[in-house]
């Protein structure tokens, strides 16, 4: 499949965080002519800050969330668009999927606990601390669904493995 096939669907890529969301969707995005957003842009200034404060988002934190990224994708349905966003739990993904059509495009980023701390902790200017990183993995239901690729590789390699992947 070529990259025109793709110009009108919705991608989403998922993890933890510092997994490389952020990094790996623009170059999706750019490679695939979409716009691109990051998820964490459209967190409430609430959760943001008790994420600071090193607390662990529940359930309900994510709600307004999750529910503002799936119109945010329904908005870019007849365009399509790549969307950086956690999704850590099935059910998050089914909330962020809700009434898009053709279904939106799953890549999980997935990588280790050891080497995701490392990336963290070399990370400036983020509102996420490293110490929530243990919550967020145990957080994490992988999906059965998605385009699955180690984020071992370089991000070009990465890259390209995803598109690989389309075809």
């Amino acid at each position: 499949m070529g990259k025109g096939e793709y110009s009108k669907r919705v991608f989403f890529i998922m993890g933890v965080s510092g997994c490389g969301k952020s990094t790996i969707g623009r170059k999706l995005a750019k490679a695939l002519s979409l716009p691109f957003y990051d998820g964490d842009d459209y967190h409430p200034e609430e959760n943001v800050l008790k994420m600071s404060e090193g607390i662990p988002l529940n359930d309900q934190d994510r709600k307004s969330w999750l529910e503002a990224l799936n119109s945010l994708a329904k908005e870019n349905m007849s365009t399509g668009a790549v969307i950086a966003c956690s999704a850590l739990k099935k059910h998050y993904r089914d909330t962020l999927s809700d009434s898009i059509l053709p279904p939106p495009i799953w890549i999980y980023l997935k990588g280790s606990y050891e080497t995701i701390l490392e990336r963290l902790k070399q990370r400036k200017d983020h509102f996420m601390p490293s110490r929530l990183l243990t919550s967020q993995f145990e957080t994490l239901e992988a999906p059965l669904d998605a385009i699955e690729v180690s984020i071992r590789l370089e991000p070009e390699m990465i890259l390209e493995e995803i598109l690989r992947q389309l075809k």
